[in-house]
């Protein structure tokens, strides 16, 4: 099993920024992808930005969020994080930590956090 817990939600004003971080433990392979996806209100959860773990560390971004939104990783802490600046309010919703683990491949996802930018 793997557990995702998140934090760095909040409230902001537009223009504003936050960082989310999400710490996995348990039975994570040394491959894998961590990343965020969100949902708003009404809305299908869709996703925001993920990164692998291997040494190239690729990244793959929502076009809504190229340019604003950075994906990191600390492989060491099996902890990624997601840099929000130029906050908009479409950005509002709730955040989900993702962990995707191959062989076979098998999603996790964290509790969710509340990320809601203000006008």
């Amino acid at each position: 099993q793997v557990q995702l817990v998140e934090s760095g939600g909040g409230l902001v004003q537009a223009g504003g920024s936050l960082k989310l971080s999400c710490a996995a433990s348990g039975s994570i392979s040394s491959v894998n992808i961590m990343g965020w996806y969100r949902q708003a209100p009404g809305k299908q959860r869709e996703l925001v930005a993920t990164r692998s773990s291997t040494s190239s560390d690729m990244s793959n971004y929502a076009d809504s969020v190229k340019g604003r939104f950075t994906v990191s990783r600390d492989n060491a802490k099996n902890t990624v994080y997601l840099q929000m600046n130029s906050l908009k309010p479409e950005d509002t919703g709730v955040y989900y930590c993702n962990l995707v683990r191959f062989g076979p491949r098998i999603d996790y996802w964290g509790q969710g956090t509340q990320v809601t930018v203000s006008s």
